[in-house]
């Protein structure tokens, strides 16, 4: 009976990027078995050709011919021995761990500020004192007042914020003798809900009645 010569996928050999899908992973396969260099050469040119006609939305990428060269070593399991016009990757390469990101979190107690806080902090210290480092230091103390009000909804005393600026600065930035105070937490807070609330835009529900008279045939 016919149906007991069916295959599945779970019988059938592996596919390395089925992308490609099954008959791609056949070709190449069969290239592998071609005994003279010159014959794999040629085929392995049409199996490029035929695999750049499957991706026409990657032709702009830059190094796509090489992206392809590469697929086509990764598929052969590196044992297709052709002549490429590129540097042959190598399967150790393709295995290697990658190293670990390191995520900048600092100050992980005052995540509420965010990282770029810290990057603001460290540029102020590299200014020389005057009026502009001053104010570029009250900028990030105001800053830093909105974000912990973003945190914690209820007003916060301006030396919580000088005391956190003095950490985070390592002791560069010290602002807790100073007479200026910071915007007051009820204007921070109006401007935040000032520019996050949800105006509908004019026009936006205004039904189309010319539509409703509108004879249709």
């Amino acid at each position: 009976m016919i149906i007991d010569n069916l295959e599945y996928n779970t019988e059938r050999e592996h596919l390395i990027i089925p992308e490609y899908g099954r008959h791609m992973q056949k070709m190449i396969n069969y290239v592998k078995t071609l005994e003279t260099k010159e014959e794999r050469n040629k085929v392995a040119k049409g199996i490029i050709a035929v695999m750049g006609n499957m991706q026409p939305h990657l032709r702009d990428v830059p190094d796509f011919q090489h992206k392809l060269w590469d697929q086509l070593f990764i598929m052969a399991n590196f044992e297709l021995d052709v002549d490429s016009p590129y540097e042959k990757p190598t399967k150790e390469l393709l295995e290697e761990r990658p190293e670990p990101l390191k995520y900048p979190q600092n100050f992980p107690k005052y995540r509420f500020y965010g990282n770029n806080i810290k990057t603001m902090i460290d540029v102020a210290n590299t200014w020389e004192e005057g009026e502009l480092k001053e104010a570029l230091t009250f900028t990030i103390a105001n800053h830093m007042k909105k974000c912990f009000l973003n945190w914690n909804k209820d007003t916060v005393e301006d030396a919580v914020i000088y005391n956190h600026l003095f950490e985070l600065s390592n002791g560069k930035i010290n602002l807790k003798d100073s007479n200026e105070e910071l915007t007051d937490s009820t204007s921070l807070m109006r401007t935040k809900s000032k520019y996050s609330s949800n105006n509908p835009k004019k026009g936006h529900h205004k039904k189309n009645s010319n539509n409703r008279s509108r004879k249709r045939y």
